[in-house]
């Protein structure tokens, strides 16, 4: 945990010897990401949670499912409002603290200036008589890694933490997501016991029967034992992040305390709708909205963010919000509640779009958190800049995907809108399952094989990204320009 920027993705990164940061959209991470490491036949298992302001909900969250908290300061920046927060959520949850002073390769790095604000804060280091372990370390340099390492099995061993592999399985969910070809899933911690196929389970008001596990790496698993993160399969629906897992022996009675806990929510929901409508209230300008993102944690974080925004004189009010693809249930909820629809890592499907526009429902697309709020905040001062209006030129599927030496992969496709073209100004992404995986732009485009500049609606096609190969079957390829538009809001 720690301040956005300090470095906490790139040391699991070093640790992990993968390039888990430069998949981040913006370079900072937007999930909480649960990765299992082999260090001296021991596994450790971090969770990395986002430094950024808005994701307090998943730091918090990270903080109550963990063992320790490794906090990650950058030497060069000292300590910052997230590095504050974190240092609460972990004593909140009386978790033991390791420090990572980070970045000390750099020329301005001051350690020293570091422990004197953690000092500051009630966290003495060992070295000055405390009782907080620190190590000073550079993931880019990969320095006193394995230092650390052996702090975080110290910390364990002194705190004789122990499970039960042979009980059911006991954990949180991390996060939870809708695949389109797999149906929801649910990425979870099992904190004791072991998980295997079949098993009965309920996840908050949740039941469900594990059809399959998948580890971080992507490869299947017949059960996972305690201090696992895994993918579940198998769930009925989308379980809240944060909800807590338990494997039931008996499915019957995992479906009656699901029923419970459903009725008690309804009956919480009403409580917190509040009195009948006002002439006071009617006078306060409300802009509501409807969220969707790519998983749950990002729609309940999005959610979180957007409803602290505003005083007495305009609010934002988050009238929906769920994992998946903007579909028509979302444009008809948006055109009776006269909303703004907001889609985090999502894009409405193609009859969503067509609908959207017949009933001009402004969708407003993003993939960096902070763009969503920077973005509301100006609408709220009518400051907002002007709109950039996307232009569909036109979609494939991939029907195929080649090896090529050039661009390490390109896709066999048939154009299904439009046309594809690489004309100057022209931008590709591609989507899997609605959800955007890459934009950037077309580096290769053939028909047979030649090279061509266009290929029409209905016709096959070769496509392949400029420095990007990860291309799937049933992937989508869309090509579009962007103009700008002066705003209204």
């Amino acid at each position: 945990m720690g301040h956005v920027d300090h470095g906490k993705t790139t040391l699991l990164d070093a640790i992990r010897h993968s390039r888990v940061a430069e998949r981040e959209a913006g370079g900072i991470t937007q999930h909480i990401g649960a990765y299992s490491v082999e260090i001296n036949n021991r596994r450790i298992v971090f969770l990395d949670t986002p430094g950024h302001e808005a994701f307090t909900l998943m730091r918090a969250r990270g903080a109550r499912v963990t063992d320790i908290v490794v906090l990650v300061v950058a030497a060069d920046d000292g300590v910052m409002p997230q590095t504050r927060e974190a240092i609460d959520h972990a004593k909140a949850a009386n978790v033991p603290l390791i420090v990572a002073i980070n970045k000390i390769d750099k020329a301005n790095a001051n350690p020293e200036r570091v422990k004197t604000e953690l000092s500051e804060l009630g966290l003495t280091p060992e070295d000055w008589g405390g009782h907080t372990v620190t190590v000073e370390v550079s993931a880019k340099k990969q320095t006193n890694l394995e230092l650390l390492l052996e702090m975080i099995l110290l910390v364990t061993e002194l705190g004789e933490l122990k499970a039960n592999p042979k009980r059911g399985a006991f954990g949180s969910v991390l996060e939870a997501k809708i695949d389109r070809g797999r149906g929801p899933i649910a990425t979870i911690l099992v904190k004791d016991g072991t998980l295997r196929i079949g098993d009965n389970f309920i996840a908050g008001s949740i039941v469900g029967k594990v059809r399959a596990l998948i580890d971080d790496r992507g490869n299947k698993q017949e059960e996972a034992g305690p201090s696992s993160p895994i993918e579940v399969l198998g769930l009925t629906g989308l379980p809240q992040p944060g909800d807590t897992f338990q494997v039931v022996a008996d499915a019957s009675k995992a479906r009656q305390i699901s029923m419970l806990r459903q009725n008690q929510a309804k009956q919480k929901s009403l409580g917190e709708k509040g009195g009948r409508l006002t002439l006071e209230s009617l006078q306060q300008q409300i802009d509501e909205v409807i969220v969707k993102a790519d998983v749950q944690g990002s729609a309940e974080v999005l959610a979180d963010a957007l409803g602290k925004l505003g005083d007495e004189r305009v609010k934002v009010r988050l009238i929906s919000s769920g994992a998946g693809a903007i579909n028509e249930g979302d444009i008809v909820f948006a055109a009776a509640s006269n909303a703004v629809i907001i889609g985090f890592n999502v894009r409405p499907d193609r009859n969503a779009a067509a609908m959207a526009e017949r009933e001009e429902i402004d969708i407003r697309l993003h993939r960096i958190i902070y763009d969503v709020t920077d973005e509301i905040k100006k609408a709220m001062a009518g400051l907002l800049e002007p709109t950039v209006k996307e232009i569909q030129v036109g979609a494939a599927e991939v029907r195929e995907v080649f090896k090529v030496p050039k661009f390490g992969a390109a896709a066999g496709c048939l154009v299904t809108e439009g046309k594809i073209t690489r004309a100057g100004g022209i931008q590709a992404r591609l989507l899997r399952d609605h959800v955007v995986i890459h934009e950037g732009r077309i580096g290769s485009l053939r028909r047979f094989k030649d090279d061509v500049g266009e290929v029409k609606n209905g016709l096959d096609c070769g496509i392949a990204f400029e420095r990007y190969a990860d291309i799937k079957a049933g992937d989508i390829i869309e090509v579009f320009t962007q103009e700008k538009v002066a705003a209204t809001v």
